[in-house]
């Protein structure tokens, strides 16, 4: 491994892509941990420079990913798919012999040569690859795992038997994600590594897109959230206290420099007495934006100490106030979604977003939750399915309240294709675009006041 400086460096630009913030010292860090651990133990390095480049939690799934097609475990056809010769049924009996025995090496060997064999495509045509989604749609290993529990019982109670199919299913994801990472692999040698890392990775959870967030991808968000909050009220504290200080106070930082002889040392800054700000979100609950705004209601959940007074309002085509559910206690952006369903009026029609009435809703039933103190965040994608988007109303949100910001989950190109009215939401209120949970971080510490 004769270019292994620049492999390294490589390496590491490629983990600054998909957010890990590894810079010049944390390189130098990772350089020394190889001239001394070696290139003879791959897990022994992988460990290495994970210690030495990862900052923070949820970025190891993206550092693995990246470490494995940085420092593949092979080059080529796997020797295990040379050797010999396979076909399909042979490939499952050997697979589920070695998800019984729970053999890592040989589930391994086997991710080599079912890519090898199943998932080779339009390689003939030089723009082909291997695709880890063709390899397991063949195989099938997850109809195995019936057969791999029978041949593991050995005169067990039944009881066990939920433990049993358990961790069989674990061996079965942990060889898919064996196959998805040998596939990486070998596409990486045929189109080249960079693009392989750009594309083929999946992103850390604070940068998964609300909108196209997958179920597991959300369950991982979750997790996110506790720690998420925790960060932001530390920044929007500090930011507190550096604006309490206030500005210099000439005359005093003077009259304290007279026992230093005329140095200010020491300045004095004017007192200020700010009060902790209010907060109101009004959230569009329609369909895959309400995964967005639940997010966000549990992100304001925790941060509610932060505020003075919160209030959330929820709306489909008929807005509701929905406070009492989101300081309820729920901790689960889903379970938070059943519960304001089940139990607030926000959908008399037929479950489509109504701007229209749901902004006008809002003016005649809650307007007087908006004060010169408020801070409102509209969340919505700012589709109205052809209706009235009610400008008028939200001006007079905007009028009322000291800042109004609008946070829209979609791609700031889409906005205003097809139904979507995101300009001249934008024209009357300040619009982000807001797709991460990344985002949703900056943008709240960011426009909050302190």
């Amino acid at each position: 491994m004769g270019d292994l400086p620049d492999r390294l460096v490589e390496f590491v630009r490629a983990l600054r892509e998909h957010g890990v913030q590894a810079g010049p010292s944390e390189t130098v860090d990772a350089a020394a941990a190889l001239e001394v651990l070696g290139l003879d133990d791959r897990e022994r390095v992988r460990e290495g420079l994970a210690a030495a480049l990862i900052r923070r939690g949820g970025q190891r799934a993206v550092f693995d990913a990246t470490f494995d097609l940085f420092f593949p475990l092979g080059a080529g056809v796997p020797e295990s798919a040379r050797e010999r010769e396979f076909d399909l049924a042979a490939l499952r009996e050997e697979l589920a012999s070695a998800l019984a025995a729970g053999d890592e090496a040989a589930m391994a060997r086997l991710a080599g040569v079912a890519v090898d064999l199943l998932g080779n495509y339009g390689q003939a045509a030089g723009g082909g690859g291997f695709s880890a989604h063709q390899a397991l749609d063949r195989l099938q290993p997850q109809t195995l795992i019936s057969g791999v529990m029978a041949a593991m019982r050995t005169g067990e109670p039944e009881f066990t038997d939920r433990f049993r199919r358990d961790e069989v299913r674990r061996r079965v994801e942990a060889f898919r994600n064996n196959v998805r990472t040998e596939a990486r692999r070998r596409t990486a040698e045929v189109r080249g590594r960079d693009r392989v890392a750009k594309h083929a990775i999946a992103p850390p959870a604070d940068r998964v897109d609300f909108l196209l967030a997958s179920r597991a991808q959300l369950a991982e968000l979750r997790r996110t959230v506790q720690p998420l909050s925790r960060k932001l009220a530390a920044r929007l504290a500090a930011r507190r206290r550096r604006a309490n200080r206030g500005r210099v106070d000439l005359r005093r930082t003077l009259r304290r420099s007279l026992g230093t002889g005329g140095v200010p040392l020491r300045p004095a800054y004017r007192v200020r007495r700010p009060g902790r700000p209010e907060l109101v979100l009004l959230c569009d609950l329609s369909g895959s934006v309400a995964g967005f705004a639940n997010f966000t209601m549990l992100l304001v959940q925790a941060l509610a100490e932060e505020f003075s007074r919160v209030r959330v309002f929820a709306f489909i085509d008929t807005v509701d106030e929905v406070t009492r559910l989101v300081t309820g206690g729920e901790t689960d952006p889903a379970a938070l979604g059943e519960r304001i369903a089940a139990e607030a009026e926000l959908s008399t029609w037929d479950g489509h977003s109504d701007y229209r009435h749901a902004l006008g809703g809002f003016i005649e039933r809650y307007l007087d939750a908006v004060g010169p103190k408020t801070s409102v965040l509209i969340l919505g994608d700012a589709r109205t399915n052809g209706g009235d988007p009610n400008l008028p109303a939200v001006q007079a949100i905007r009028a009322r309240a000291r800042r109004t910001y609008w946070l829209n989950p979609e791609r700031e190109a889409l906005w205003s294709t097809g139904d979507s009215a995101a300009h001249a939401y934008a024209s009357v209120v300040e619009m982000h675009e807001c797709r991460t949970a990344r985002q949703l971080a900056d943008l709240v510490a960011k426009i909050l006041p302190t």
